[in-house]
C-alpha cells in the first residue's frame, strides 16, 4: 500500500535543478576527461567512421554469368569425348548462381521393365516372401513386385518394375571425372542502382578496353577489376582444395562489395571481391555431404522404344552475393547526430554528481549544499499568519 506521506510528495512536491560548484581538482578532471572521451566518440566514430553526416541507401543489383571452357576425356564407357559449356552448365540459366559439373554417374539405356533391385541389407532375399509387392524400393528407383530374383551368381534380391539396369551409385569416381574444370573460367556481369542517390554502376569499369578484358583473369594483387574468374582460383581463395570438392561437389559464393561514398569522385566507387564456401565442409557431419542431383536424356529408336541415360551430377554450384550501401551528405542527419552528441554531454554531469554525493570524503556536505528544501511559500504565510493571530490581546470596545 501506498502511504499518505508518499502520495503527497508525488502529488504536492516538484524538484528542480539547483546550480552548485565545486572548486575540486579530482571532479574537475573527471568532468573534463568524460566531456573529452564524449566529443572523440562523436566526431571520430560518428562523423568519421560511420559517417553520421551522409544519408544512405541499399544496393539493388542484377547479374549475367557466362562460363567458358573445354575438356576431353577418355574412358572405357565412353571412349574420347570432348565436353563444353552445353554439357557440364546445367541449367544453361539461373538467377545470379551456375552449377558447373566436375564429376558425373552414367546410367545408360535405361529402359522400363523388370530388375533385381542393388544388394544391401534391406533388398537381399533368400525367398520370395522377403519381397513386400508395392513397395518403393530403398533406393526409390522403383517398385517391389514381390518377386526374389538373382543379383549376381551368388546374391538375390527383390525384384522391382523400375528403368532397368538400375543406378549403381555406391562408388563414386575418384579423381573427379571433369578434373580439368578448375581451369573454366566464368565472366560476372553485374550492374547496380542506388535508386535514393540515382546513382548507377557496373562491374566492368570504364577504364576497362575489350583488349584487356579478353585476356585478363581476376588476381587480388594484379588484376583486381577483371569480371573473369577461374574456377580452381575461387576456390583456392576460400582456402578448400578444388580437385577434393570436385569429387562430390559444394557450394561456393563470389561476393561482390559495392560500398560507396557519393561525396567523391563516381571513380572511387569500386567493387571489391571476396570467396567463401557456403555448405558446410565438418568431418564430423559426414552425412550426405556436397552437392548433386540427378536428370535423364530420353530416346526412342527405330521401333519406338523409349529409352534413356541417367545422369547423377556432383559439381560446384557458384553463388554470386552482391551487397553494399552508399552514402552522401545531407543535412537532417547530420543535424540530428550533432544534437544527440550534445544530449550526451549530460551524462558527464550525471557521472560527476554520483562521484561527489556517494564516492568522495565529504559526500554529505556537499549532498547538503545540492539540495534544499523549500516549502511553499503561500502555506508559510498562512501558518504565519495564524500563528500571529492567536498573539494579539483581545479588542476592547470604546463609546464616545
Amino acid at each position: 500500500m501506498v502511504s499518505c506521506q508518499a502520495l503527497h510528495s508525488f502529488l504536492f512536491e516538484y524538484d528542480t535543478p539547483r546550480i552548485v560548484l565545486i572548486r575540486s581538482r579530482k571532479v574537475g578532471l573527471i568532468n573534463r576527461g568524460v566531456q573529452l572521451a564524449i566529443l572523440a566518440y562523436v566526431i571520430g566514430w560518428v562523423f568519421l567512421w560511420e559517417k553520421g553526416y551522409q544519408e544512405t541507401d541499399s544496393v539493388v543489383s542484377s547479374v549475367t554469368i557466362k562460363v567458358k571452357g573445354v575438356t576431353l576425356t577418355n574412358t572405357s564407357a565412353l571412349g574420347a569425348r570432348i565436353w563444353d559449356v552445353a554439357d557440364y552448365v546445367i541449367p544453361p540459366q539461373e538467377e545470379n548462381t551456375v552449377f558447373v559439373m566436375t564429376n558425373v554417374i552414367l546410367t545408360p539405356n535405361q529402359r522400363q521393365g523388370h530388375c533385381p533391385e542393388l544388394p544391401d541389407d534391406k533388398t537381399e532375399c533368400k525367398v520370395k516372401n522377403n519381397c513386400v509387392p508395392g513397395y518403393v524400393s530403398t533406393h526409390s528407383s522403383g517398385i517391389q513386385t514381390g518377386e526374389c530374383v538373382p543379383y549376381n551368381t551368388t546374391v538375390k534380391t527383390c525384384e522391382v518394375f523400375a528403368w532397368c539396369p538400375v543406378e549403381d551409385d555406391y562408388h563414386i569416381p575418384k579423381p573427379a571425372f571433369l578434373q580439368e574444370a578448375e581451369n573454366f573460367t566464368v565472366l560476372v556481369k553485374n550492374n547496380i542502382w542506388y535508386p535514393k542517390f540515382n546513382f548507377s554502376k557496373r562491374n566492368i569499369l570504364p577504364t576497362i578496353n575489350s583488349t584487356y578484358l579478353k585476356n585478363c583473369i581476376y588476381d587480388s594483387q594484379t588484376d583486381p577489376f577483371c569480371p573473369i574468374f577461374r574456377l580452381g582460383k575461387i576456390v583456392e581463395a576460400a582456402g578448400q582444395n578444388f580437385q577434393e570438392m570436385a569429387v562430390e561437389g559444394g557450394v561456393m559464393a563470389l561476393q561482390i562489395n559495392w560500398d560507396c561514398n557519393l561525396d567523391r569522385a563516381a571513380s572511387h566507387c569500386v567493387p571489391k571481391y571476396s570467396f567463401r564456401r557456403l555448405d558446410n565442409k565438418d568431418s564430423a557431419h559426414t552425412v550426405s555431404p556436397g552437392y548433386n542431383f540427378r536428370f535423364a536424356k530420353y530416346y526412342k529408336d527405330s521401333n519406338g522404344t523409349e529409352s534413356r541415360t541417367l545422369v547423377k551430377a556432383y559439381g560446384i554450384r557458384f553463388d554470386i552475393i552482391v551487397f553494399g550501401k552508399a552514402g552522401k551528405f545531407d543535412v537532417i542527419p547530420t543535424m540530428i547526430n550533432i544534437g544527440s552528441g550534445l544530449a550526451l554531454f549530460g551524462v558527464a554531469t550525471v557521472l560527476c554528481d554520483i562521484v561527489v554525493l556517494y564516492c568522495m570524503k565529504k559526500k554529505y556536505y556537499y549532498r547538503e549544499k545540492k539540495y534544499k528544501y523549500v516549502e511553499d511559500y503561500e502555506r508559510v504565510s498562512i501558518s504565519e499568519g495564524r500563528g500571529k493571530a492567536k498573539l494579539l490581546p483581545p479588542l476592547t470596545l470604546e463609546r464616545f
